[in-house]
C-alpha cells in the first residue's frame, strides 16, 4: 500500500521524531524570516531553542484567520518575494481575502499530498479523471489536476456546472473517476438517472470534497451512479489545499498526512485537547511550508480522531469527517448545536434522502421553534411520512436533546448546488 507515495516513516512509533523534528524547524525558520511570527512567538515568549518535545507545542501562541486578513496582502509571509511562485486565495466572502503564497517546494509536497490520495483511492495510470471543481485563485481545480498529473492519470478539467458538457466527458471519454464538491456529485448522480445514461458510463470511483458529506448523500450517489467506492477529501487553503488527507475504500475515516503536518483537536472555546473520540476544533501545525508555514492555526473546522489502527493497513493516522465549524454553531433553547450532527442523526434513521433544512425561528410567545425540513428517500411512498417524521423527531431530541418539528418532502424538492449546500437557516430576530 502507497508504495508510490509512501508515508515519510516507515513504523508508528516513528511518527513522533519525524514530527518534532518538523515542528522545530518550521518554528525556526518562521522566527528567523517572518515579522509577524517573530513579534508573535517573543509575545509569548515561545523561542525556537525551547522546542525539546512535542509536549511544548502547547506553549506556542495560535494563529486565526483575522491574522491572515489583518496582515493582508501576504500574510504569514516566510521567504524572499523572489521564492514565491504561486499564490492562492480562500473562497471566504467576509472581510479581506486570505491569500497563501507558495514556493516550489510548497507545490511540489501538495501535489506529492495530492498523489498519495489518489493512489490511496486505488487509481491507476489506466484511469480517467473527470475534475469538476472551481478554477482560479480556488485551490481545487489546480490542486485536482496537478495531483492527477503528477500521479500520472488522464485528466479531464471539465470544471464545475454546465451538467451538459459533464454527461458528454461522462459518455465520449469514458471516465473512471469523478472529483467534485459532494453537492455537485449529488447533482451529477441525479442527472445521470435522469437521463438513463447510467449503463453508458464507465465510472468507478468518486472523489468528494469541500463540505459536509452525509451518509445518506453518498447512498444515493453510489446508487445513482453505479459506483461501489465514494472517497472524502478535505480541504483547507491555508494548508495546501485539498489532498492533505483521504478516506479509504473502508470508510473508517480520514487519512490525514501526518509526516506533513501536526494536528491538534481541541476544545473551541477552552482551547484544550479533547480526548479522543470527542469533537473538537481542528488545528494545524506544518511541519515544512516555506512560505506561509502555519504555526497553530485555528481552522474552526471541527471532528474528531478516530483510534486505533485501520483494517486497511495504511499506518497514517485518522479522523472523522468535517462535523462543521466551530463558528456555524447555534445555539438552540439553551444547547449548542453543530450542523454537522444533525447530519449524522439524520443519516442513522430509515428513509431519509440525503438533503435536508433546519429553519430556526422567534415566534411572537417568546419562544426559540425549529423546524426539520427532510427529503423523503427516493421511491419511497408518502404514506410513510408520519412515521417517518416520528422517527426523526425522536431522534433529535435523544441525540440532540432538542424537540422540533418535522415536515417531510419529496425527493428532489430541496434546493441543489454545483458547488456547496446551505443547509441551516437562523431566521431569528429578537
Amino acid at each position: 500500500m502507497l508504495k508510490r507515495f509512501p508515508p515519510k516513516y516507515a513504523f508508528p512509533d516513528d511518527l513522533q521524531s519525524l514530527q518534532l523534528k518538523g515542528l522545530q524547524w518550521t518554528v525556526s525558520h518562521a522566527y528567523a524570516n517572518s515579522p509577524f511570527y517573530r513579534k508573535r512567538l517573543a509575545e509569548a515568549g515561545s523561542m525556537p531553542g525551547d522546542l525539546r518535545t512535542l509536549a511544548d507545542l502547547s506553549r506556542l501562541p495560535f494563529t486565526t484567520a483575522e491574522d491572515l486578513r489583518d496582515n493582508y496582502p501576504l500574510p504569514l509571509l516566510s521567504v524572499e518575494s523572489k521564492e514565491i511562485v504561486r499564490i492562492h486565495s480562500s473562497s471566504g466572502t467576509t472581510g479581506k481575502r486570505k491569500i497563501l503564497c507558495y514556493t516550489h517546494k510548497d507545490i511540489d509536497d501538495w501535489l506529492y499530498m495530492f498523489a498519495r490520495c489518489y493512489e490511496l483511492a486505488g487509481l491507476s495510470r489506466e484511469d480517467r479523471v473527470q475534475i469538476c471543481v472551481g478554477y482560479g485563485l480556488w485551490t481545487a481545480g489546480a490542486g485536482f489536476q496537478l495531483g492527477a498529473e503528477r500521479f500520472g492519470a488522464m485528466t479531464i478539467p471539465a470544471g464545475p456546472g454546465n451538467l451538459d458538457l459533464q454527461c458528454t466527458f461522462l459518455q465520449d471519454l469514458q471516465t473512471t473517476v469523478l472529483c467534485c464538491t459532494a453537492s455537485m456529485g449529488l447533482l451529477m448522480a441525479e442527472e445521470v438517472h435522469a437521463r438513463g445514461i447510467r449503463d453508458r458510463i464507465k465510472l468507478r470511483k468518486v472523489i468528494l470534497g469541500a463540505e459536509r458529506t452525509s451518509d445518506a448523500m453518498i447512498a444515493t450517489i453510489k446508487e445513482l451512479l453505479g459506483v461501489e467506492e465514494v472517497y472524502d477529501i478535505p480541504g483547507l487553503t491555508e494548508l495546501y489545499g485539498p489532498g492533505t488527507g483521504l478516506s479509504c475504500r473502508h470508510e473508517a475515516g480520514i487519512h490525514y498526512w501526518a509526516d506533513f503536518y501536526i494536528l491538534e483537536i481541541l476544545d473551541p472555546e477552552t482551547l484544550a485537547p479533547v480526548a479522543p473520540g470527542e469533537i473538537g476544533e481542528m488545528v494545524y501545525t506544518t511541519l515544512g511550508k516555506e512560505a506561509a508555514p502555519l504555526i497553530r492555526y485555528r481552522s474552526r473546522d471541527l471532528t474528531r480522531l478516530v483510534e486505533g489502527d485501520c483494517v486497511c493497513g495504511c499506518i497514517l493516522p485518522r479522523h472523522d469527517r468535517i462535523l462543521g465549524r466551530s463558528d456555524d454553531m447555534v445555539v438552540f433553547r439553551g444547547v449548542n448545536i453543530y450542523p454537522g450532527q444533525a447530519d449524522e442523526v439524520l443519516s442513522k434513521v430509515d428513509g431519509t434522502g440525503s438533503e435536508y433544512q433546519i429553519l430556526l425561528e422567534h415566534k411572537g410567545d417568546g419562544k426559540d421553534y425549529m423546524t426539520v425540513k427532510v427529503e423523503r428517500a427516493n421511491q419511497l411512498d408518502e404514506g410513510y411520512d408520519a412515521t417517518l417524521a416520528r422517527a426523526i423527531a425522536g431522534a433529535m431530541k435523544r441525540n440532540l436533546m432538542v424537540s422540533c418539528a418535522v415536515e417531510i418532502v419529496p425527493y428532489g424538492t430541496l434546493p441543489r448546488s454545483e458547488r456547496k449546500t446551505r443547509r441551516l437557516f437562523d431566521n431569528r430576530r429578537y
